[in-house]
């Protein structure tokens, strides 16, 4: 089977979350010693993730965040604070547990899967680290594709390997991270491409950069787009002509989660650039997502509106990695352990709402 077809009998086996069990939740939740919706999101989102699981009442035991790592060509054109040797060092201290996601992770007692999509150089030693290289690094997209159509659909099939292959340690929901020097770049370029906003639109500070740095790297944009001119209906196309190896590892992990009924907690405007090329190739893998935060990187909120995504906390962050990622599986950890542990009316000997008063 080719690697297209591969792709295609994944898609295939993606299905809308089951209605019946969201109406289970919801009537659990409607039975709860509180006033009805008084939970706000954290209701819906029980509700979400009852209708991906198909439980009324879903288990979150088994938790994983997939950070995956690649290089990006376009770095050499001055688009980032930082060289782009960081990609490996942090990939390593990934590997060592001494980052923001190894913290994090766990608070919430979720395992860490670092992947390598294409980290330029490679890496010294890949312990602790999962090689899925598709090339070291792309190519500079300002200047033409960033990879091949071949290299696209291969990123997205290792991504969907990873997660399907994470299944077997157990896996009852999943965070998307990423690690990437110049990654902002692609994913604002990726935003543009599909959402139809300006490049000025959707283009931020990434790493921290000045104001001459950010307008040398929206025109780096600009040209990139010009020079590719991507086609926003063709998801693949634009994968190749300006995204970047991590970010299609991500697509491939949102498509397998959903096919494999694993809610997927996308973490900043990396994975949710990622979310759109996903969701171009299958529309409904957004019923399958949860927004974990609204990042302070600008093209995020362009990234969740296209998608129709309601994120859980707006709290700033722009680090990347699956941080956000990991706070919002421990509100999915809240949201179901409200509804499972939670004493009902009837249980608790509480009045509720008299008989055809309001629902």
């Amino acid at each position: 089977m080719d690697a297209s077809a591969k792709l295609q009998r994944l898609i295939d086996r993606i299905r809308p979350p089951d209605e019946s069990f969201q109406e289970a939740a919801r009537r659990r939740l409607n039975s709860l010693t509180k006033p009805r919706g008084s939970l706000g999101a954290l209701e819906d989102l029980a509700v979400q993730l009852a209708g991906i699981r198909g439980e009324a009442i879903p288990r979150i035991r088994h938790k994983a965040i997939i950070t995956m790592a690649a290089d990006h060509g376009v770095a050499a054109r001055g688009v980032s604070l930082y060289p782009q040797e960081v990609t490996s060092q942090m990939a390593l201290n990934f590997a060592a547990g001494g980052a923001a996601i190894n913290v994090l992770s766990h608070m919430v007692g979720a395992r860490v899967v670092i992947v390598d999509m294409g980290i330029k150089g490679g890496l010294p030693s890949y312990e602790g680290i999962l090689c899925k290289m598709i090339d070291f690094g792309t190519a500079d997209m300002s200047a033409g594709p960033a990879m091949s159509r071949e290299q696209a659909i291969d990123s997205l099939l290792s991504g969907a390997e990873v997660l399907e292959n994470e299944l077997a340690a157990g896996l009852d929901i999943v965070g998307a991270g990423d690690m990437g020097i110049g990654n902002t770049t692609s994913a604002s370029a990726i935003t543009a491409a599909i959402t139809g906003a300006t490049v000025r639109e959707v283009t931020g500070r990434g790493t921290g950069i000045g104001d001459e740095q950010l307008e040398h790297k929206i025109e780096i944009i600009e040209q990139a787009l010009a020079v590719n001119r991507p086609d926003p209906a063709d998801a693949l196309g634009v994968l190749e002509k300006v995204g970047g190896f991590e970010i299609g590892g991500l697509a491939g992990v949102l498509i397998a989660g959903a096919a494999n009924r694993i809610p997927v907690v996308i973490d900043g405007f990396i994975s949710g650039a990622a979310a759109l090329i996903a969701a171009v190739i299958c529309p409904q893998i957004k019923n399958h997502l949860i927004a974990a935060h609204l990042s302070a990187e600008k093209g995020h909120a362009a990234c969740l509106k296209h998608l129709g995504l309601r994120p859980l906390l707006e709290l700033d962050l722009r680090l990347g990695e699956g941080t956000g990622a990991a706070l919002g599986i421990f509100l999915a950890e809240c949201a179901i352990s409200v509804m499972r542990d939670m004493s009902t009316f009837e249980g608790a000997g509480v009045s509720d709402i008299p008989a055809g008063g309001p629902s």
